[in-house]
Formats: structure tokens, C-alpha cells, sequence
């Protein structure tokens, strides 16, 4: 009975944490897949294994021309130029295909409307999953679907719709070192340009268009810009990239994004946007405004079916001005790096899915410069991790001796309380007003052991979304985890767990709830066994022992760093505890402290005053009681 309150306070309080860590992941989980679903997306991924389990890239090359009809009457001229104006030479053409390379990345361009064709990230790989459940890779790439568009709307007079797009254009290539300039043709010198000139050691691209004597054609001073991108699926857990691929946006206030759970379209009017971007979990495509800022911005984002071979469709629509005769850009289309992305000084990195709240803040200006540090001594990640929890551990520990200490001084007044519960027998509120006076009288607070578990709190939290946003841990392998922000598996089901567990065994989640249970059977074992016959106190013996069990389930498909984390954070808790009870707390000298502590007047303090009149009407409570059985 001597640590029952304490127990109880400490579990009331753990309660109400693995309620709100629940209602945490219910909201920021990703949604759960019908069992049809996933057999429909295991099926198509099945369907493109030959064609994605390739080693070599595959780099467009210079294809055979495919020149556009050339016109033969006067008739089709006049069609030509109603349609094109004075782009109806560059209306035909043959497409090319020229490249501009690094250290970190190969980009092809075409000719066809200028644009970039792909991206092919040198460093990286994509990680797929086949119907047995086993992970291939493939070289991965960006931009690469051929349904996707990036064009402009020119404003160009004497044609029928009085647009031009840059997509139905033949631009002509000059490549010089790492730049390339596309020029359509106008006619009498006059031209569209586009330059793109690839940095050194970056995945930046500096970008430039601009009009050669187009002054008097153009009969808008903005140029419409659309840009459709189809996502690849690039990660072995299909649930996090969903949840984490969106279009992003940077008004004049703040980042903000499209819903990332369900189709979604966000239009800004005539708000000034600095930039935009068509994000993975890990990768993104961005375009940064310079000197100037986009107008009539609309994102939209919509969802694919798992059985579609991509991940999802993102649009976004903005107006370049064009007064000058020219707009410069840059983009970005690599690895969600947080420096590299940070360098724009534009609050870039903001695509990173930290969060946005308390807990964001906590991932980008603790945790990742932390982590980001230890990686520089440490090879390996998961070493890093448990390093971390070290670090986490060492910092609360003056507060867990406290509660070591807190849950010693209670187990010193055992006698006392067994001698309290003797007398008042099963009269439960007299034995609670009783315990509270003695707890009050030798000083010692049962509501000690919370702190800790409260302290950590927004640590796990932020390392909830840390994790699976963090490229650093991408495919970083750990003991038998090979990938440290997806699922760890030591075992491939023949069917799908609840509660979106996956198909899968994940080995650190079991680690963590063996630890859990051992440590909650550990702290059952302290408190006095006659207290555990309350009824209460038997639901809180119960839910201690069920409540890991029931998070197995979710913790299953989370990423592996994180339960890694947890395995370790239980491991150390133990450790602590143990070594601190056994061997740097004097039993003796606690019963001393006590014994002093109850010999010291007491302050006549709020709370002291309302125990004394809680006393007194339990006396009298008791008193009346005792008349009444007389008289029966």
C-alpha cells in the first residue's frame, strides 16, 4: 500500500499520455489500406518489376527525327500561322534530346518545348516491394513521366486563341560547358529563349526566360506558367510517401501546402508567392522566384489508387510578369537536404515534413543539428540513435533519481500505511484522507513519477514525424533493418495485421513491448500486494499490461528509427532504475530524512488547511456513522 498512490498517479498519468500519443497517430497516421487495395497494388508492381529492376540508367538519347508535316499548300501555311502567329516556324521541328551533368546528377533535356525531360539522382536509388514481399531497387529519377507538362502560355496576337503554348514548340539547343540555351523561332530575329545552367556540386539550376524583340507581339506583360508532375513510387513503405508528397507553397507570410491525405486545390488570388514546389517524401522539384514574385497561384493535388502505377498527380498554375521582356529562376530537384535547401534563404527547407507545430520546431533546431552532428563522428545510424537516447536519458536524469528517490521514500513508510489500512480496514475514503496526511507529514510527494515520462514527451513525439521525413536515415541500414525510416521486418505474413500493422513482423516494436511489459511486471512487483486487490487498482494493473499489446499494432509500420529509439529509451530507463534503487540510494538515511522531516513544524499552507478540514469532516463522517450502528 506505501507506493499505491504514487502507482496510481503514475499510471493515471501514463494513461492519459499513451491516450494522446494514440489520438497523436490517429490523426497524423497514414490512412489504412483495404486488403483488396494492397493485393491491387502488390499486382501492378509485380507488372513493372522487369522494367524497373534495371541497374543502368536509362537516358534518353538523340532518337530518330520525327519532323512535323511539312506544309504543302498555302492553305495549310495560313492554318499555321492563325494557329501559331509569328512561332509558326518553330511550330515544326524534330526533337532532340541534350544533357548537362555533375558529381550528384545527370538532367536530360528536349527540345520539344524546352523543358526538362528527366532528372536522374546519381546517389540514390528507389526501393520497391514484390508480391513475396522482398525489396528491389532500381536508379531512381524525377520528372520522368511522359505525361507530365511544363509550358508557358505566350500572350502572342493575330492567332485565333491569342495563346502560344512553349510545349507545342520546337526550341533549338545550344549547349556551352554546363549551359543550355533553347531559342524558338519568331521570325526576322526575333526569338523565345530559355537557358539553363546546372551548378557545380548542386542539384540547383539557374533559369532564365526571355523575348528577343518580341515587344510589340506580346499583348500581355505575364506569361501563364503550368506545370503537371506525376509522382513515382519511390519508397518501400507507400504509406508514408502518400501521406508526404504535396505541393508546397511560400506565400509572403508563411510555407503552406496542399492536403496531403486527399485531392485537394488551393488557390491564392492575387497573393504574392516566392516559390513552389512538387515534393516526395524525400525528394522534391522546386521553383524559386528571382526578383520578382509569382501571381494567381493555384496548387492542386490529387490522389491515385494504389493500383496505379503512380503515386499521385500535382498541379500548379502561376503568372510570371514579363515587363522586362525576361524572368530568372531557379530550381531545385534533388534530395530533401536540409542545408542544401536552407542555402535558397527562402525557407525552402520548410518542405521538409517536420511538422509545423511545437514539435517541427523541436526536429529542425534540436534533434536534426544533433543528429547531423553525431553523423559526423559516428558511421553508423543506428549507433547514432542510441547515442541520442543517451543524450535524452542523461538530460531527465536528475529528474528520474528524483523519482527513484520519491518511489524509496514511500516503500520506507510501508509499516506505517500497513497499520493505516489495518485500522480503517475496507473504508476507502478514510484510508485515502489518512494516506494523504502521512504523505504530507514525512514530506514525500506521490505525484514524483510523472515528471520524467511528461518531460520526454515532446521528444517522442517530434521523433514521431523526425524519422520518416529525414532523408539521412533513408535506406540506412541497422542490425537486421535496412531501412531506418520505414519498417524493419524479420518476417513477411501471408496476411495483413489491424490497424494497418502491415503484412510484416517488425523486431525492434516486439523488443519494445517485451521491455515495456517487463518493466511494468518490474513495478508491479514494488507495490504492496494488498493494494492490488482495489478494484481500481486492478483496471490499472490490466490497461498497463494491454497497452503495449494494443500499440504493437501501430508501432509495426512506423519507421524503424523510431521504434529503434523506443527499444533503446526502454533499455536505459531499466538500467537507470535498477542501478539507482540498488546502488546509489542509503535506505537508511531516506528513513532518517523522514523521521526529520515529520519532527519539523508545518506551515499552515493552503493545501495544509484544507487537509486539516477534509480530517475533521472524515471524523465527523465517522462519528455520526458509529452512532447510528448504536441505535440499530
Amino acid at each position: 500500500m506505501e507506493e499505491k498512490q504514487s502507482q496510481l498517479s503514475t499510471y493515471i498519468g501514463m494513461g492519459l499520455i499513451f491516450l494522446l500519443l494514440f489520438l497523436w497517430m490517429q490523426y497524423s497516421a497514414p490512412p489504412k489500406k483495404t486488403p483488396e487495395e494492397l493485393q491491387a497494388e502488390q499486382t501492378a508492381q509485380a507488372a513493372q518489376q522487369p522494367a524497373q529492376n534495371t541497374t543502368a540508367p536509362q537516358t534518353p538519347t538523340a532518337t530518330a527525327p520525327t519532323p512535323a508535316q511539312a506544309p504543302d499548300t498555302a492553305a495549310q501555311n495560313g492554318m499555321m500561322a492563325a494557329k501559331f502567329g509569328v512561332f509558326a516556324a518553330a511550330a515544326a521541328g524534330e526533337e532532340q534530346f541534350v544533357e548537362l551533368e555533375n558529381d550528384l546528377v545527370r538532367i536530360t533535356f528536349t527540345s520539344k518545348g524546352g523543358r526538362i525531360k528527366e532528372v536522374f539522382l546519381k546517389k540514390f536509388e528507389k526501393v520497391l516491394t514484390d508480391t513475396s514481399g522482398k525489396d528491389f531497387k532500381s536508379p531512381l529519377r524525377l520528372l520522368e513521366d511522359n505525361q507530365n507538362r511544363f509550358e508557358y502560355e505566350i500572350p502572342v496576337g493575330n492567332t485565333a486563341s491569342g495563346k502560344v503554348l512553349t510545349s507545342d514548340l520546337y526550341f533549338t539547343p545550344t549547349k556551352n560547358g554546363n549551359t543550355i540555351t533553347f531559342r524558338a523561332d519568331a521570325g526576322a530575329g526575333r526569338y523565345l529563349e530559355q537557358t539553363y545552367t546546372l551548378t557545380p556540386d548542386n542539384y540547383r539550376i539557374d533559369y532564365r526566360i526571355a523575348a528577343n524583340g518580341l515587344e510589340n507581339v506580346l499583348t500581355q506583360k505575364e506569361l501563364r506558367f503550368y506545370w503537371e508532375n506525376h509522382l513515382d513510387k519511390l519508397e518501400r513503405n507507400q504509406t508514408y510517401e502518400r501521406t508526404m508528397s504535396t505541393v508546397y507553397y511560400k506565400s509572403s507570410d508563411k510555407t503552406d501546402y496542399c492536403n496531403c491525405r486527399e485531392d485537394d486545390t488551393q488557390s491564392l488570388g492575387d497573393k504574392p508567392v516566392d516559390w513552389f514546389s512538387h515534393s516526395n517524401q524525400f525528394f522534391n522539384t522546386s521553383i524559386v522566384a528571382q526578383g520578382f514574385t509569382f501571381r494567381q497561384f493555384t496548387g492542386e493535388v490529387k490522389v491515385f489508387g494504389d493500383a496505379d502505377p503512380n503515386l499521385k498527380l500535382l498541379k500548379t498554375t502561376a503568372t510570371v510578369p514579363f515587363e522586362n521582356g525576361s524572368a530568372s529562376m531557379a530550381i531545385y530537384s534533388g534530395p530533401n537536404e536540409f542545408k542544401r535547401l536552407q542555402e535558397f534563404g527562402v525557407s525552402l527547407q520548410d518542405i521538409i515534413p517536420f511538422g509545423a507545430s511545437i514539435f517541427g520546431a523541436i526536429n529542425r533546431w534540436v534533434i536534426h543539428p544533433i543528429l547531423d552532428l553525431l553523423a559526423k563522428f559516428i558511421g553508423n545510424h543506428g549507433i547514432v540513435i542510441l547515442v541520442l537516447t543517451l543524450l535524452v536519458k542523461l538530460l531527465v536524469y536528475p529528474l528520474t533519481y528524483r523519482m527513484v528517490l520519491s518511489q524509496s521514500k514511500m516503500a520506507a513508510l510501508k509499516p506505517r500505511l500497513e497499520e493505516l489500512k489495518k485500522k480503517h480496514g475496507d473504508d476507502q475514503q478514510a484510508m485515502s484522507v489518512e494516506t494523504m496526511k502521512l504523505y504530507s507529514e514525512y514530506g514525500v510527494n506521490p505525484l514524483g513519477g510523472c515528471l520524467p515520462i511528461f518531460l520526454q514527451m515532446p521528444i517522442w513525439f517530434a521523433l514521431y514525424r523526425f524519422f520518416p521525413a529525414s532523408i539521412e536515415f533513408r535506406q540506412e541500414s541497422f542490425l537486421w533493418a535496412t531501412d531506418l525510416s520505414s519498417y524493419d521486418s524479420i518476417m513477411q505474413l501471408p496476411f495483413h495485421l489491424p490497424f494497418g500493422a502491415g503484412a510484416h513482423i517488425s523486431l525492434f516494436t516486439l523488443i519494445w513491448v517485451v521491455t515495456t511489459l517487463w518493466y511494468t511486471w518490474y513495478s508491479m512487483k514494488q507495490m504492496d500486494a494488498s493494494s492490488m486487490q482495489n478494484d481500481q487498482m486492478k483496471v490499472m494493473k490490466y490497461m498497463q499490461y494491454t497497452m503495449p499489446v494494443f500499440f504493437m499494432f501501430f508501432f509495426n509500420n512506423f519507421a524503424s528509427g523510431l521504434t529503434l529509439y523506443l527499444c533503446f529509451s526502454n533499455i536505459l530507463n531499466i538500467g537507470q532504475t535498477l542501478i539507482t534503487k540498488e546502488y546509489l540510494i542509503d535506505k537508511e538515511k531516506i528513513k532518517a530524512q523522514l523521521e526529520a522531516n515529520k519532527a519539523k513544524p508545518k506551515k499552515t499552507t493552503g493545501f495544509r488547511a484544507r487537509l486539516d478540514q477534509a480530517m475533521k469532516e472524515q471524523q465527523r463522517l465517522q462519528e455520526e456513522k458509529a452512532k447510528k450502528d448504536k441505535k440499530k
